[in-house]
């Protein structure tokens, strides 16, 4: 049997290494008892040495969380330029640049403690939990609520909470490659001394059941001292990494323009801090300041809107990620399936009934210390099979490696080994068959009599067990691989799990938004295609794990591009497959449940789970889903798609209308004998829009747009920018001939009227941008059209106000007014007819539909 080694991240030098303690000893100097602690004590410990978490978080939050903020290169320049302004005698500018740093620092921190709050509130619901012994008594609480002294009940399934010594045991195997990187099972048992009776935080229980004393918690813990191994260690996702280009192209942009008005400025010999302020206030208008506050606003508000699907979002990036998502891989069983698994046939390798199949299956189950499976569950329901007078002696537990599990129980000195799994992985250790009242050696028409009988029952749609056996001496008491060997091939389990009487719908759906729906399943293909035809899933390519094995990795990204089925997977094959995916570009989300699924769901960009998985699993999901069904799903991406499409639009607007003006002034300062635009009245122009762009949030979604995965495509950013962005400037410099040699502008006249007309194309710019298809079709939110009318009001009449010349604003004749206008209604129709040729078709929203859909998808199945 397979023994633990002590973890490869050993405690510190000097530390007291507890594991080597005798479980007794360990228990008296915690001052513990066997019956756990007093829920006063327990209270007391908490308080001493904290919560059981690896990163607890830090004392002053909010101060460390403004800090941080303060810190974005953004806020530190206009600090600088703020201190510059006041220093100067220019109290506006410095005033505006407050609000700002206010706005864009006091809204993003609001937004994201509610968006922390709403979301820590919803991950209590499904957070890992602990069976423990307080006053005498089990119960269940949070695992952060462990302390050193608890005593713990773990089974098949549960994540070891905290590090400890092991009380009780009875065929306990775990997994620790959290710590060791070891993937095979390890056993653990009640030790003298020594790391075989350790357990560690991180490690999974596979199988049997124990009892545990706490030694240590939190950052105290062995895996506590690898520098947050398991609070970190997730590459970049799609959000993360499309924020980033985003960042970085916004920031060369911007560098490019400041560069450009000061060596311009130097060469004019302009004073140099009014040159400075006014590249300071470009760089303002240009970097979209306020993108945190609306990211968070989107993500907040889809994760509330979620909750009310019953889908809990424990990390709230996920829900960009979920709109992103173009290829969902799914297991079978329980998501496309029903999961009322039932045993319908017991076969020998003829096709006939047979008891002993049956008798076999169900002692195997019953004796099995692992959690349950649907099929095990469906074996012991279905029972005909009195397990009086036998009993267990040991276990050889389930792994994903030989796909079969073993245990060696005995009935009045009849000892047997009975072994049921995977039926290929079962017949290749059998050398007879069972024949009646005879074992005859395996002959090649027995061999192919029990192939020809396994095929005919996937083919029929069944879930397949091989069932074997063999007698063992009396003396055998410790089974270990080697006794798997020469058995006896009893027959067959079939079992039905009819599909799911909503996903044949909901994959539909899926695909026909442009979501490819792979299956990756550790079942039989001929299984796997039965369930695919009935749910109207096209098979496009079918993998097996055996092939997957013997391909590299950039033969496997391009194998699982094409195939959508991959059968007889184990769950280092599934993570290579969501890798495979993610290296060819692909947004992935991954559905699962198991154990086994825990390295899939956490190398995906959305991992996502159900209530009622493993410990483990849910621990590496990023969506939980209470609600077990794929058009639950199908909700949950057109909402991720709905919160990508609204931060597009703050992103397409920043670098449109925004850019174009911001370049304009830069233009204008290399011609006009005057700064066309005040650097005060440049941050008030800022200010007004980004009071219009906080609403972009709470918008309205054309139904066209959630009809494909909605990621930040930086090369279509770069077209729409330099596509409006001239637009919008061509306008500007029409405004600037109008206003010199058209309307005889004074200085003052020029630069009020334009940051009157500059604020207007933006503003009015939003409704034309916001959709794709015609500006008047789709109704913006109220709060959206009500802080655009507000703004608007405010510009039109601040030049007549007492406040006019603290921003250097001046009253302008109507005639003024009249032009300004026409001018911006112009512009405003010239954007209409570019955005159309620039989004073509987006006008016709069942073209779109259609032009969204593959060949593949437009006729699922």
């Amino acid at each position: 049997m397979a023994r633990s080694s002590p973890p490869a991240a050993a405690a510190p030098a000097g530390a007291d290494a507890w594991w080597r303690q005798p479980p007794e000893a360990a228990v008296a100097a915690l001052a513990g008892s066997a019956q756990g602690l007093t829920e006063d004590e327990a209270r007391a410990r908490l308080q001493r040495h904290g919560p059981n978490r690896l990163a607890p978080p830090p004392r002053w939050r909010l101060f460390d969380q403004l800090a941080r903020r303060l810190r974005d290169p953004l806020v530190l320049v206009l600090l600088v330029a703020g201190a510059v302004s006041l220093a100067t005698g220019e109290p506006a500018s410095a005033g505006i640049i407050a609000v700002v740093v206010l706005l864009s620092v006091a809204l993003d921190q609001i937004q994201q403690g509610q968006a922390e709050s709403a979301a820590r509130r919803l991950r209590e619901s499904v957070a890992v939990r602990a069976r423990v012994l307080r006053d005498g008594r089990e119960q269940d609480i949070d695992v952060a609520a462990l302390v050193p002294g608890d005593v713990v009940r773990l089974a098949a399934g549960c994540l070891v909470p905290a590090d400890g010594l092991l009380l009780a045991a009875q065929d306990l195997f775990v997994r620790e490659s959290t710590l060791t990187g070891e993937s095979f099972p390890a056993e653990k048992r009640v030790a003298g001394a020594g790391q075989d009776g350790a357990l560690f935080m991180g490690s999974s229980v596979l199988s049997g059941a124990a009892t545990m004393v706490v030694c240590r918690t939190g950052a105290a813990t062995q895996i506590g001292g690898m520098s947050g191994v398991l609070a970190g260690g997730r590459e970049d996702l799609a959000f993360e990494h499309d924020l980033r280009q985003f960042g970085h192209f916004i920031l060369r942009i911007t560098l490019f323009l400041v560069l450009l008005v000061l060596f311009v400025s130097s060469l004019a010999h302009r004073s140099w801090v009014e040159s400075f302020l006014f590249a300071v206030a470009l760089a303002v208008g240009l970097t979209p300041e306020l993108l945190p506050m609306v990211v968070t606003i989107s993500l907040s508000r889809g994760a509330l809107r979620l909750a009310r699907e019953q889908v809990i979002v424990k990390r709230l990036s996920a829900i960009h990620n979920l709109g992103a998502v173009d290829v969902l891989c799914t297991d079978k069983t329980g998501t496309l399936t029903e999961a009322k698994i039932e045993l319908v046939r017991h076969v020998d390798i003829a096709g006939r009934d047979s008891g002993p199949v049956v008798e076999a299956a169900f002692l195997n189950s019953f004796f099995e210390s692992g959690i349950h499976t649907p099929l095990e569950e469906a074996i012991l329901a279905h029972g005909q099979v009195d397990p009086a007078g036998w009993r267990k002696i040991d276990e050889i537990p389930f792994d994903f490696e030989r796909r079969r599990l073993s245990v060696l129980a005995d009935r009045d000195g009849d000892r047997r080994l009975i072994v049921k799994g995977a039926p290929h992985d079962v017949l290749v250790h059998c050398d007879r068959f069972q024949d009646g009242a005879v074992a005859p050696a395996w002959t090649a028409e027995a061999r192919a009599l029990a192939d020809a009988t396994l095929q005919r029952l996937e083919a029929e749609g069944f879930r397949v067990l091989g069932i074997a056996s063999k007698a063992v001496p009396a003396s055998l008491v410790d089974a270990g691989l080697d006794d798997e060997n020469e058995l006896v091939f009893l027959g067959y389990a079939a079992f039905l799990d009819p599909p799911k009487a909503d996903a044949h719908a909901a994959i539909a759906d899926l695909l026909t938004k442009g979501v490819e729906v792979k299956v990756l399943t550790g079942d039989s293909e001929l299984v796997t295609q039965h369930v695919c035809r009935a749910l109207g899933l096209r098979i496009k390519g079918v993998v097996l794990g055996t092939e997957i094995d013997r391909l590299d990795v950039r033969a496997l990204a391009r194998r699982a591009s094409r195939a959508n089925l991959f059968c007889r997977v184990n769950p280092i094959q599934k993570n290579r497959i969501i890798q495979a995916l993610r290296a060819r570009g692909h947004v992935v989300g991954y559905v699962g449940d198991g154990v086994n699924d825990a390295p899939a769901l956490h190398s995906a960009d959305v991992g996502i789970s159900v209530d009622s998985a493993a410990d483990t699993a849910r621990a590496a999901a990023d969506l939980i889903m209470l609600n077990h069904s794929l058009a639950v799903l199908d909700a949950a991406v057109t909402e991720g798609r709905r919160t990508c499409v609204n931060t597009r639009k703050y992103l397409l607007l920043g670098t449109s209308s925004n850019f174009g003006n911001m370049a304009s002034m830069a233009a204008a300062a290399l011609f006009l004998p005057f700064l066309p635009m005040l650097p005060v009245q440049i941050l008030l122009n800022n200010l007004l829009y980004d009071g219009v762009s906080a609403a972009l949030p709470l918008d309205r979604v054309e139904p066209a747009e959630a009809l494909v995965p909605q990621r930040w495509d930086m090369g279509q950013l770069r077209r729409f920018m330099f596509t409006f962005g001239p637009l919008s400037s061509l306008f500007d410099f029409a405004t600037f001939g109008l206003l010199l040699y058209g309307l005889g502008a004074t200085t003052a006249q020029f630069r009020s009227g334009w940051f009157i007309e500059s604020l207007a194309t933006q503003v009015l710019a939003v409704f034309v941008i916001r959709t794709r298809g015609a500006a008047l079709a789709g109704r913006p939110h109220p709060a959206l059209a009500a802080a655009a009318a507000a703004v608007l009001l405010f510009a039109a009449l601040l030049p007549w106000t007492p406040l006019a010349p603290l921003f250097g604003l001046v009253a302008l004749p109507a005639p003024f007014y009249a032009a300004l206008a026409a001018m911006t209604l112009g512009y405003l129709a010239v954007l209409e007819l570019v955005k159309r040729r620039f989004w073509p078709g987006a006008s016709n929203p069942w073209r779109a539909r259609r032009a969204s859909k593959t060949p593949e998808q437009a006729t699922p199945g």
